[in-house]
């Protein structure tokens, strides 16, 4: 083989390889970026979800007043009936922390939900799903990797209707839960519900690998658009 023919034989190789790297480059892209898409996604709905929970008459008072000396707080936009996949889109919701000394809001870290039998009537396939962090250890337990919701952690239902928000004050549980059927108060237990890490998501929406611990203790990451869901959780917090 001339020098000539060897040339161009490593020129089209190199060229090849090229092409083989533009392309799974491409290919790469469009994934990470519908992954942050979706968690984006997940934050503006979350933040709807409390904003309708915040405004419902039934538990708002409670739920604000539980916010004012919560540690933190999980939404789930959406939780389908038999939702027992971890990871799975029916089951995903946003973990958002306060700092106890400075009462700042940080997040939202990504979590699913998973249940063997959800207890929603029949006829009914989905709720939403609100967990107040009251504790110290309901709020350890969150940011493990995977957590039994009564299992070492308490979890009750929280007061609903007139004198709610006085009954808050009662309350000694780890974590308090709220759920809503196409929009009315649903009372559905989550006793022995699986939350877990959705690690995917949390790299896709701060673009690389973290824990809930540094998104929401350590608070190394920060996304801007999640002020949104901040802010709301926020005024909720500190609403009268």
């Amino acid at each position: 083989m001339t020098t000539d023919a060897r040339n161009t034989h490593r020129g089209r190789a190199v060229l090849i390889l090229l092409l083989v790297l533009v392309a799974w480059g491409s290919a790469l892209g469009p994934a990470s970026a519908g992954q942050a898409e979706n968690a984006q996604a997940l934050v503006d709905r979350s933040r709807i979800t409390l904003e309708e929970f915040v405004a419902d008459a039934e538990m708002g008072p409670a739920i604000t007043a539980l916010l004012q000396r919560a540690q933190g707080v999980l939404i789930y936009p959406q939780v389908l009936r038999g939702a027992f996949v971890v990871g799975g889109s029916g089951g995903s919701g946003t973990l958002v922390a306060r700092d106890p000394k400075t009462s700042t809001w940080a997040g939202p870290a990504f979590y699913s939900f998973g249940q063997a039998s959800f207890g929603l009537q029949i006829g009914a396939d989905a709720a939403q799903v609100v967990l107040v962090a009251l504790t110290e250890r309901g709020m350890t337990a969150l940011l493990t990797t995977r957590v039994t919701l009564g299992g070492n952690v308490s979890v009750a239902l929280g007061p609903v209707g007139a004198g709610a928000a006085a009954a808050t004050a009662g309350l000694s549980a780890d974590i308090v839960s709220y759920s809503r059927n196409r929009g009315l108060y649903a009372g559905i237990s989550v006793e022995g519900a699986v939350i877990g890490v959705r690690s995917s998501l949390n790299r896709a929406y701060f673009g690389k690998a973290v824990t809930p611990t540094d998104i929401l203790v350590r608070r190394s990451v920060k996304n801007k658009n999640a002020n949104g869901l901040l802010d709301a959780v926020k005024k909720a917090a500190t609403a009268s």
